[in-house]
């Protein structure tokens, strides 16, 4: 089953190591294969990976979108080992992220990232208000751990068929 892909006038979109750009016009496509896929909206870069989160995100997009994962993998290790050391309440998103890593699922592991992103941003905002740590009723921000929830041969246009 294709994918199925609107874009807005001037929007962006990655499409295995090409990036297009559409028009002047809204724009439908329909994508076969395996190749990855990242909207606009999805895409981080080094310039806007201005958190440990982002960063985390950002070292899973890289990943997704990489043939050769080993350098990407290394500093994707270093970089969750440094946020659960500084937030140990962070451990359930690392090990959903990892976990789909693991089974191939690029993804849905980009789908958990952005998680941590949205929880990053919980934790600062309850530093900046004068709170260092969550409401006692929301333990690890309110996150159930989960493991081995996909199978490990989702393949990369399956994980893009949720983007639709």
């Amino acid at each position: 089953m294709a994918l199925k892909v609107e874009l807005k006038p001037g929007e962006r979109i990655i499409i295995g190591d090409s990036v297009i750009t559409n028009d002047n016009q809204r724009t439908r496509l329909f994508i076969e294969g395996q190749a990855p896929i990242l909207r606009e909206k999805d895409i981080l870069t080094p310039t806007t990976a201005d958190t440990p989160a982002k960063r985390v995100y950002l070292a899973v997009q890289l990943m997704y979108l990489s043939t050769d994962m080993e350098k990407i993998q290394e500093n994707y290790f270093i970089l969750v080992n440094d946020i659960v050391k500084a937030a140990p309440s962070t451990i359930p998103y690392v090990t959903r992220i990892s976990n789909a890593i693991i089974t191939g699922a690029f993804y849905k592991a980009l789908k958990e990232a952005r998680k941590l992103i949205e929880y990053e941003g919980t934790l600062i905002s309850h530093v900046q208000a004068g709170s260092a740590s969550l409401p006692e009723n929301e333990p690890g921000g309110g996150v159930t751990e989960r493991t081995g929830s996909e199978s490990a041969d989702e393949s990369r246009s399956t994980a893009a068929a949720d983007q639709g």
